[in-house]
Order: C-alpha cells, then sequence, then structure tokens
C-alpha cells in the first residue's frame, strides 16, 4: 500500500476544524434532510420495508460466483488425474502436466481479467452498470462452452481467455453497483457479501471436482467447467429486472430514470426525491472541483491517489498473505502433504466451506467492530498461521501434516471473516464516486497483477520437478504478511456509518485514513 502522500504529515487538530467547516451545510437546509434520511434508515427497516434492495444487493454480488469458481478451478484441475493425463503426458504411471503450460493455463484467465476490468470500467460509464453485465455474461458464456469442448492446450488456453474478459467485468461489476444502490445501513453487509459470492463459487468448484475428479474419462474436468454455466443462468434470468443504479442515471443527467429505479429499489412509499437530492448534492460537489471530464490519469492526482492507493492496496494484502497458495492450491497441497487422492478432495471442500461460514460470520461483525479493526486483526492472524504452515513443514511426522491441513481449514474461515470480506467494503467506500468505475477497474487490475505474479512463482515453489518447497512457502508468504500488516495498520480507514460526501470531506482534509474512524459523519460535516 505505497501510494500515500506527505497529506498524511498534517496534525490532527487542524484537519479536524477542516473537516467540521469544509463545505458547511445548514442542518435545516433540503440537502440536510436528504443526508438525515439516509443516516436514519436502519438495517432492521431495510429489511422491513425496502426488501427489494437487500435482493439486488445479493443479485450483483452473485456475479462474483462465476470468479470464485475460475479463481478455485485452477489450482483444482491440477489434482485431476484425467486433466494431467489429456493435457500433459504420462511419466511411469503418473500423469504430469507440464509446469509452463500449467502455469500458462493458470495465468491466462487472468491476463483476461486484466484487460477485461479496463473495458468494463470505460463501458459501464458510458452504456451503464445493467448494459455491461450483459456483455460480460456473454463473454463468461462462450468461455465456459469453449473449455468444455477443447480438446487441444491452444484451444483450451484461447476459451480461458475469453472467460477472464468476462470475469473481469464480473469482479468490477459487482462492488461497483452494490456500493452505488445499497444505503448506508447495508452497504458493509452489500459489499461484504460480494466476497460471500466468490467463496460460494470456490465451494462450488471444490464440490464439483469432488464429484467428478476420479472419473477416468473427459468429464472429470469438463463437469466442473460445464457447472460454471448455471451462475450464467441465474444472471440471465434476473438481468431483464435488474435496475440501473441510480448514481449513474444521475450523473448522466437522467433524473425522471434516477427517479424510478430509486423507486423500483426502495418501493413507492420511499421519498425517492429526498434520495435523488443527496445524490445531485455530492455530484455537483464534486462538479465544482473539476473543470472537464476525468480519465485513469485522475486517480493518481490529489487526494484521489491516496484513495486509489487505499482501494487497490488491501486486495494486494490478499495476495501477500498467500491466498493462491493456501486456497488456489489447497487440494493439490494436500496430496503433496501425503494425503490420498480422496482425502484431499475432501479436505479441499472442507477449506472453502469454512470460508463461506467465514464470510457469514463477517456480516455480524463489519458493522459491529467496523473495517479498520476487523482487516487489521485478520492480517496479523493470517501472517501467524503462514508461519505455522512453514514450521509444521519442517517437524518431519504425519502429525504435522494433519497440523497443516488444520490450520488450513482455519486459514480459509479467517481470510474470509476479515480481509476477504472487508477489502470489499473498504473499496466500495474509500474510492471517490466520480471515478469509482475506474478505481475499481485498477483494484481487479491488481488482483489481476498478483494473480500473475503468484500463478507464476507458486507451480515452480511446490512442484516436486522444481524446488518442491511444499509447507515451506509459509515462510515466503508470513514474510510479506507481516510487511502488509503495518502498511494496513497505516492506512486502512474506518468509514462505517459515513454517506460518499461525508467521506470525500474526510479525504478533502487530508485527515490520516487510521483516524477517519475518530470522525463522526453528519456530526462533523454539517456545522
Amino acid at each position: 500500500m505505497t501510494a500515500a502522500t506527505a497529506d498524511d504529515k498534517t496534525s490532527g487538530e487542524p484537519m479536524a476544524a477542516e473537516v467540521t467547516h469544509h463545505h458547511c451545510v445548514d442542518k435545516d437546509t433540503p440537502v440536510e434532510n436528504a443526508i438525515g434520511q439516509e443516516h436514519e434508515l436502519t438495517l432492521g427497516q431495510v429489511f422491513r420495508h425496502h426488501k427489494a434492495v437487500a435482493w439486488w444487493c445479493f443479485y450483483w454480488a452473485m456475479c462474483a460466483v462465476g470468479w470464485g469458481f475460475d479463481a478455485q478451478i485452477n489450482g483444482a484441475m491440477i489434482a485431476v488425474a484425467a486433466f494431467r493425463r489429456d493435457f500433459g503426458y504420462v511419466l511411469d504411471g503418473e500423469a504430469i502436466l507440464p509446469a509452463d503450460w500449467q502455469t500458462a493455463f493458470n495465468m491466462i484467465s487472468t491476463v483476461g481479467q486484466f484487460f477485461g476490468g479496463f473495458l468494463c470500467s470505460w463501458l459501464a460509464d458510458r452504456i451503464g452498470r445493467k448494459n455491461s453485465l450483459g456483455l460480460g455474461i456473454l463473454l463468461c458464456t462462450g468461455g465456459a462452452i469453449g473449455e468444455i469442448l477443447s480438446h487441444t492446450r491452444p484451444a483450451f488456453l484461447g476459451s480461458k481467455l475469453v472467460l477472464g474478459v468476462g470475469l473481469g467485468f464480473y469482479l468490477t461489476l459487482a462492488p461497483l453497483a452494490c456500493s452505488e444502490i445499497a444505503p448506508v445501513a447495508l452497504r458493509g453487509y452489500a459489499t461484504a457479501g460480494i466476497n460471500l459470492g466468490i467463496a460460494i463459487g470456490q465451494l462450488l468448484s471444490n464440490a464439483v471436482v469432488k464429484a467428478f475428479g476420479e472419473r477416468d474419462d473427459r468429464w472429470a474436468y469438463a463437469g466442473p467447467f460445464a457447472t460454471q454455466l448455471f451462475f450464467v443462468a441465474f444472471l440471465v434470468a434476473f438481468l431483464p429486472f435488474a435496475p440501473e443504479t441510480p448514481w449513474y442515471l444521475a450523473r448522466k443527467g437522467k433524473r425522471e430514470q434516477a427517479l424510478k429505479e430509486i423507486r423500483k429499489l426502495f418501493g413507492s412509499e420511499y421519498d425517492a426525491e429526498k434520495r435523488l437530492l443527496a445524490l445531485m448534492a455530492t455530484i455537483d460537489e464534486e462538479a465544482s472541483s473539476q473543470s472537464k471530464e476525468l480519465g485513469f490519469i485522475d486517480c493518481f492526482r490529489g487526494t484521489n491517489r491516496l484513495r486509489t492507493g487505499i482501494s487497490t492496496g488491501v486486495f494486494l494484502c490478499q495476495h501477500l498473505v498467500g491466498i493462491v497458495f493456501v486456497l488456489g492450491y489447497s487440494t493439490y497441497f494436500f496430496q503433496l502433504a501425503g494425503f490420498q487422492r480422496s482425502k484431499s478432495f475432501d479436505l479441499g471442500v472442507g477449506v472453502t466451506a469454512c470460508g463461506v461460514f467465514g464470510n457469514i460470520v463477517s456480516w455480524f461483525v463489519v458493522e459491529r467492530y467496523g473495517r479498520r479493526l476487523v482487516f487489521i486483526s485478520g492480517m496479523g492472524t493470517l501472517t501467524f498461521i503462514l508461519l505455522l504452515i512453514g514450521i509444521m513443514d519442517v517437524v518431519p511426522t504425519s502429525a504435522a501434516s494433519w497440523v497443516q491441513a488444520s490450520v488450513t481449514v482455519i486459514y480459509a474461515f479467517v481470510y474470509f471473516l476479515t480481509i476477504g470480506a472487508m477489502a470489499f467494503a473498504v473499496l466500495g467506500e474509500t474510492s471517490s464516486t466520480v471515478l469509482r468505475a475506474k478505481t475499481i477497474s485498477l483494484a481487479t487490475a491488481t488482483q489481476a497483477i498478483c494473480g500473475l505474479v503468484m500463478n507464476a512463482a507458486i507451480p515452480y515453489m511446490v512442484n516436486p520437478d522444481q524446488a518442491n518447497l511444499r509447507g515451506k512457502v509459509g515462510f515466503i508468504f508470513g514474510g510479506l504478511a507481516f510487511i502488509a500488516t503495518v502498511g494496513s495498520w497505516i492506512y486502512v480507514p474506518e468509514l462505517k456509518g459515513k454517506t460518499f460526501g461525508e467521506i470525500d470531506r474526510l479525504f478533502a482534509a487530508k485527515v490520516p485514513p487510521r483516524k477517519m474512524g475518530n470522525y463522526g459523519g453528519r456530526e462533523e460535516t454539517s456545522h
């Protein structure tokens, strides 16, 4: 998380005054009343009276299922003997997938996601979030069908590239749409729910690999790839009814359509005019500080440089704690640790099941303890677990292997409970509304670049014919995780309960991220 600015050196007390008086708004004005409506809406009221907005947050979050499935299937396929046989070779009765092709298969989808994220951000700001999702679904459908029908390495590689572009759309649109349609009371749950989609995708991936993986024919791997079409079917079924985000419509000057979508999300009894007024106030405030259309370079100017650094840095942290190693290669890692093939599949399912459970638990802590405390606690705990995995690999006993397997399951629970879920909450709140699509695409690109590096390096770290480090890789990621933990303490902010306008003022006043939780939302910005 290196995108910090010298702005952080400003002392605390002068900044408090700046936050208090910056863009002052009278409490009795229509704008302040509109902001008050946002703060007064509770989570209970959302689920009692505005069920539609909760459903559509869930729908957009489920875009991430396909991404999670593909991320997990890359590593899981290596454990499928039929896949290694058909796309590799057999040596002394053992099916082996060459390390270079293994790396290519793992990396190519990530390359597609890199470009897909940028393409999606450009389209999302021009044709809307909903239409962009339709294109992403089309790309994922073509890529999945190509995977099923491929018989050669180049054909399979091309199919995964197309699928990766579509998944870049999914991972960009899910946090973008959820953060834009969810009210403050639901925002933390909705953005954390994106990681639930990823966890569900990973669980389903390991489950179908377990169901098909011990077959001897090509359906041992074609079956899991075909499962991806069920995610497509879900998204297609509800896409015609999905609302466009009011933020996008308001920014495009489509006031009446924005009002219509607000009523669709919150119901006819909700004061849609008041909510639109709050949106327009934030948009107008942003417009007053700029004289031209913003591009990607503006993500690295002024206070947006820090906001972009935080937004991308939380995803860098996910890779520095070894998520690709621990979860993506868990099934294969269990086999290398000496577990039988069927037992390794069972453990792989258990790992991702604990991940789903951890993400559900995160809903109970995201608003109670906030994003910052949960994120930093998770980083510290995962650092300890990684070092323990490394230590156990040095101990030459079968009990040590079981300890490794056990802490891997615990790792999944802690990861999805903490940094897995909180990264999306931080991203959805930290990114500037005017640059949100571009900032999220940069976060997607960060995921992709880190994924490329990890998927290129890890096979050479763990494969028996290469470095054969096995669990000792925990020492490498444990050290990286410690550095990332320190960075998280400095830069991860607490923005719970604040509207986007209030968040803008905190960054404009150059409040250090670690101190942002000390400033109340409405009280500090409305005097």
